[in-house]
C-alpha cells in the first residue's frame, strides 16, 4: 500500500525452538522507522520501513510450515468483494454478531457508522485490510463476544470523548500485524515472524487469535495513554512495540502465553 495523505475521522464516544510443529491443525527485526499508510479516508496504520543497506535474514520452513504459511497468504489475498455471497453473508453475520437486537436495513446503510466505519457502505473501509480483516472481527466477536463488546461500546476505563472508530481501528490492526509479521514474503525475513510461524504451524487460527490479542491491547495502550483521535498513530506504534517484545520472550510457547492474552480474559 502506497502511503498517502488523507482525512481523519473520528467518532464520538458512545454511552453504552522454529522447527516445533510438523502439522496445521484447523481449530524482529528493529523498526527503524515508521511511516504512515491511510486506509480509505480514516486512520493511520504504522508499518515498517528498513533501510536500503539493511541485511535481511531469511529463515527456512518446513513443508507443512511452508502449506501454513500458503494458506494464510491465500487469505490475506483475497480482497474484500461486496458482489461474492460469502462476502455479504460475512457482513451480515459482523452486524448480528455486534447487534443481536437490531435489523439490518441493509449492506448499505446509515446504521454501520454504529460500529464504527466511515461511511453507510463498510466495503469502501476494507481496501487496506481486504476479506481478512472482515474475517478477523469476525473471529473476535464470535470468540471472545464480551471483549469485543467492550471494545465496540468503549465499557472500558475512562475515556475520550472522541474515540477511535471500532471496526476502522480492526482494519488498520490487520493491516499492522500483516506488515509486522511480514507476512506477504516467500519466508519470514524477521525472528518476530519467524515465531509466528511456529504458532501457524500449531494453530491455523494463530493469525485471528493474534489479532484479538493485538486489539485488545490497543485499547489498554489507549487508555494508558489516555489518548484521543489525534494520538491513533502513536497508540499504534506502542502496541507493535509491546507485541513484539511479548513474541520473543523466551517461555512463551504459544500465543495464549503471551502476557496481553489475559486482557481478553478477564
Amino acid at each position: 500500500m502506497d502511503d498517502r495523505g488523507g482525512s481523519f475521522v473520528a467518532v464520538r464516544r458512545i454511552s453504552q525452538s522454529f522447527e516445533r510443529g510438523n502439522t496445521c491443525h484447523s481449530t524482529s527485526a528493529e523498526v527503524v522507522s515508521g511511516s504512515t499508510a491511510w486506509l480509505g479516508r480514516g486512520l493511520s496504520c504504522v508499518c515498517v520501513q528498513s533501510r536500503e543497506c539493511d541485511a535481511r535474514p531469511s529463515f527456512d520452513l518446513t513443508p507443512s510450515q511452508e502449506e501454513c504459511l500458503q494458506r494464510l497468504q491465500n487469505r490475506i489475498e483475497i480482497a474484500y468483494d461486496s458482489s461474492i455471497p460469502e462476502h455479504q453473508e460475512a457482513l451480515r453475520a459482523l452486524w448480528n454478531a455486534a447487534f443481536p437486537e437490531e435489523e439490518l436495513r441493509g449492506l448499505i446503510s446509515e446504521q454501520w457508522k454504529e460500529m464504527g466505519w466511515q461511511g453507510k457502505d463498510p466495503s469502501t473501509d476494507f481496501r487496506g485490510g481486504g476479506f481478512i480483516s472482515l474475517e478477523n472481527l469476525l473471529f473476535f466477536a464470535r470468540n471472545f463476544p464480551k471483549s469485543f463488546k467492550d471494545l465496540l461500546w468503549k465499557q472500558e476505563g475512562d475515556r475520550s470523548v472522541w474515540e477511535y472508530p471500532f471496526a476502522v481501528a480492526g482494519v488498520n490492526i490487520t493491516f499492522m500485524l500483516i506488515q509486522m509479521l511480514d507476512l506477504e514474503a516467500v519466508k519470514p525475513r524477521t525472528i518476530v515472524g519467524a515465531v509466528f510461524l511456529k504458532f501457524l504451524s500449531e494453530n491455523e487460527s494463530a493469525f485471528d487469535l493474534l489479532y484479538c490479542i493485538t486489539f485488545k491491547l490497543m485499547d489498554h495502550q489507549w487508555l494508558a495513554m489516555r489518548a484521543s483521535y489525534m494520538d491513533f498513530n502513536t497508540v499504534m506504534k506502542a502496541t507493535r512495540r509491546q507485541l513484539e517484545r511479548e513474541l520473543l520472550l523466551e517461555d512463551i510457547t504459544r500465543l495464549e502465553d503471551l502476557p496481553s492474552y489475559s486482557l481478553l480474559t478477564r
